[in-house]
């Protein structure tokens, strides 16, 4: 157990106090499981994020800089000077920002702060993409056919590239939340995307190595949740079908996956529990793969609590972020796979205040209404409110639908109800809840046969009835 948590006593708190270095809705969904745990909460933020639902639900809040993220949430100086100044123990991450960063891990322990996710050196190993490719390989779990190691030169982009065959996406090594990303299906456009992608890891994140993988064009994207302890124990709490994606970041996410083939949910499962004992990992973590029929590959690791984790929780009953902070405090985890049979079906949309008719611009401004749905079984994960003013520094969520239902076709109708009940509006204001109400009824989707291509697909199908008309 780690010298900064409390041993759990006859229902005592594992931490006195956890600081939250994030914002929105993953900063509140923190504080309010920490409340329930009896754990006292710090929450810090940027002058843009002062009146914001999670400062007002924490405990307590400290300012740590201007609305940039590099010199706010992006700092970690100032995040732990709070944390050192308010007393708290351990620091949850969140997702996004600092979640990953295995240098502000260290930084934390360096001065006695447990951070609340796997150890620095595994975030390391993982946060590498290339590296984390050859780890699972070696683990014996599958890989997308790829470069073996990072690629530098245009000698060795055209020798790999020829190697596996167009098309190919070029990916980020230090890559993350969908962004890095480049896909390549023509000759001359692999060495100008090449040096565009890796202008783009430079400025993302400050790291310019990029590797090749060959690209599923009509792949689904199907990603494992795992929790990990110190002590040796790793479950899986199934999976989650994320295929529904605009610029490779997802839109709609559900558990379990549809229409998977015989057997493959159980290859994929064994392959993330396997995965995270070969890694050490601990903590919730996400294993990503790719499948396209009866093929399966691994992608990448997920070393954080996932956007769409609700979904997880919606079947299994379980708090991912509870056994977040157990295992961070040193218990062992106190689920089990039969604990984690899924129930049910559940399915999240995010609701961004963006505009999908200009290629998903991101629309800051002021919230004049904001009135969220309700009903049985809809849970709404959101940090916005009437009077809000929407910052333009930051990821454009603001809000996480989340349904459950016995079924798909039930989920997929109490979803569309939900999202027909939202109520969202303000000067220069747009959202994408009226592409998610396209994609709940296209035929496709509602078969459970879509993939990555589902929203390419029906852009296509709209010009082509355009055309028709």
């Amino acid at each position: 157990m780690s010298s900064a948590a409390r041993p759990a006593g006859a229902g005592g708190p594992l931490f006195d106090t956890v600081l939250v270095a994030n914002r929105g809705e993953i900063a509140l969904r923190v504080v309010r499981t920490c409340r329930e745990m009896g754990i006292r909460t710090v929450v810090v933020h940027s002058t843009a994020d002062r009146d914001s639902a999670a400062v007002r639900a924490a405990d307590e809040s400290v300012q740590i800089g201007p609305g940039v993220p590099r010199k706010s949430y992006l700092y970690p100086p100032m995040i732990v000077e709070a944390a050192l100044r308010t007393g708290a123990q351990a620091i949850h991450p969140g997702y996004g920002f600092l979640s990953e960063d295995p240098d502000f891990a260290q930084i934390c322990a360096e001065n006695g702060i447990v951070f609340i996710g796997p150890r620095p050196e595994v975030m390391a190993r993982l946060g590498d993409k290339a590296l984390a490719r050859d780890l699972m390989a070696g683990a014996g779990l599958p890989v997308v056919p790829g470069s073996a190691r990072t690629v530098s030169n245009p000698t060795d982009l055209y020798a790999t590239a020829k190697r596996i065959g167009l098309p190919v996406i070029i990916k980020a090594s230090a890559g993350g939340g969908g962004r890095g990303m480049s896909v390549v299906r023509q000759w001359d456009e692999l060495l100008p995307t090449f040096r565009a992608t890796r202008a783009t890891a430079r400025a993302v994140f400050n790291d310019d190595r990029v590797y090749l993988e060959r690209f599923w064009e009509h792949a689904r994207h199907v990603e494992v949740q795992v929790l990990a302890d110190g002590h040796g124990n790793v479950v899986h709490l199934g999976e989650r079908d994320c295929s529904v994606q605009r610029r490779h970041q997802k839109l709609v996410e559900e558990s379990p996956a549809p229409g998977l083939p015989p057997g493959m949910r159980a290859r994929l499962t064994e392959a993330a529990v396997r995965g995270a004992l070969a890694a050490g990992y601990t903590g919730a973590g996400t294993f990503e793969f790719l499948v396209s029929g009866h093929d399966a590959a691994f992608i990448e690791v997920n070393c954080r609590i996932q956007v769409e984790h609700p979904v997880t929780e919606a079947v299994t009953g379980i708090d991912l972020v509870r056994e977040q902070i157990r295992v961070a405090a040193g218990l062992p985890l106190s689920v089990t796979e039969e604990d984690a049979r899924p129930r049910g079906v559940a399915i999240e949309c995010r609701v961004n205040a963006e505009d999908p008719s200009r290629d998903f611009a991101p629309c800051p401004g002021e919230l004049v209404e904001f009135v969220p749905p309700g009903g049985p079984f809809v849970r709404v994960d959101t940090h916005a409110y009437p009077g809000w003013r929407i910052p333009p520094y930051y990821d454009s969520l603001l809000a996480k639908v989340i349904v459950w239902a016995p079924d798909r076709e039930a989920a997929i109708d109490r979803m569309r109800r939900a999202l027909g009940e939202f109520r969202i509006s303000g000067p220069g204001v747009r959202t994408t809840t009226e592409l998610l109400m396209d994609v709940l009824a296209d035929p496709v989707f509602r078969a459970g046969e879509h993939s990555t291509s589902l929203l390419r697909q029906m852009a296509g199908d709209a010009t082509d009835h355009r055309a028709a008309g």
